[in-house]
């Protein structure tokens, strides 16, 4: 067996690990994923979403018998759950239900009995339409586009080429966040109504001259662009310069910076919203609100 078979000893390369769901999976992965990210081995994933028959638990169950490893599991089905464990352990399988829990803390402080629904946080609710809509309007507002519309905005994100602008606002997006994006380019003026505008949070995305250089190199390699007119694109100073410039706006206006160098997607986002929920909070008590 070429997995770790060994839990205080991690010699081997990779393991296996089964993320069974009934709905869409994406709390499992989620949650399988933040904590195989503290370990630096790394798993094989074998993910089986929408699993609501026997029949389709029949397959997860084959395969976790070809490859046995850790077994994360999110079934409402009584049956289907109690057949996955009692294999799961009598085949000396590791096995967790992620929410279970999670539900029984819940169920502690607000008595009663749960009612289990499969996928109940994909429910077709305001909350769904209001990220949906979010979607269409960071799509329709990417890269400086219909930048007239900016104040319907819940945030606008400016920055140079390659700082992450669009990935952020569409993680933004999907959380609901209305997320416009603009490029800024030195001695190309911002869009006039941007100064002025009151509704949304402003924020200027900056990164290292070293790592911008070299998100741009892969670009260009990407699309076999090798013309000398790239130079000033991939040049340090130049860059460094485009990242002074931006800095220098986002002072002169007063807009947070955030540098992103070395976040995540998930990191900026995460810091974005802290601040928009500032933004907010003096934004109505500023009109009594």
């Amino acid at each position: 067996m070429n997995g770790v078979t060994d839990p205080g000893r991690q010699a081997e390369s990779y393991y296996h690990l089964h993320l069974v769901s009934d709905s869409t999976g994406e709390t499992l992965i989620s949650v399988g994923r933040a904590a195989a990210a503290q370990y630096s081995v790394k798993p094989i994933e074998h993910i089986y979403p929408l699993v609501r028959t026997h029949r389709q638990l029949d397959k997860a169950i084959q395969a976790i018998e070809e490859f046995p490893g850790i077994v994360l599991y999110t079934l409402t089905d009584p049956e289907l759950r109690n057949r996955l464990k009692i294999y799961c352990q009598n085949n000396g399988v590791p096995v967790l239900s992620v929410l279970a829990p999670v539900v029984r803390l819940f169920q502690a402080y607000l008595g009663g009995v749960p009612e289990p629904r499969v996928g109940g946080q994909h429910q077709l609710d305001g909350e769904y339409f209001r990220r949906i809509d979010a979607m269409n309007f960071t799509v329709m507002h990417d890269d400086g586009q219909h930048t007239d519309g900016l104040e319907a905005a819940d945030v606008v994100l400016l920055g140079i080429s390659r700082s992450s602008k669009t990935p952020t606002s569409i993680y933004l997006a999907n959380r609901g966040i209305k997320t416009a994006n603009i490029p800024l380019v030195p001695n190309i003026p911002i869009p006039p109504g941007l100064p002025h505008l009151k509704r949304p949070l402003v924020v200027g995305l900056v990164a290292s001259a070293e790592r911008v250089v070299e998100i741009r190199r892969n670009r260009l390699l990407g699309l076999n662009a090798t013309s000398s007119s790239q130079d000033s694109y991939v040049d340090r100073d130049a860059v460094a310069e485009e990242i002074a410039f931006s800095r220098r706006l986002c002072a002169r206006h007063g807009w947070p910076v955030i540098d992103v160098t070395r976040r995540s997607i998930e990191e900026t986002a995460a810091a974005i919203i802290g601040l928009l929920q500032e933004h907010r909070r003096k934004s109505s008590e500023a009109t009594g609100a």
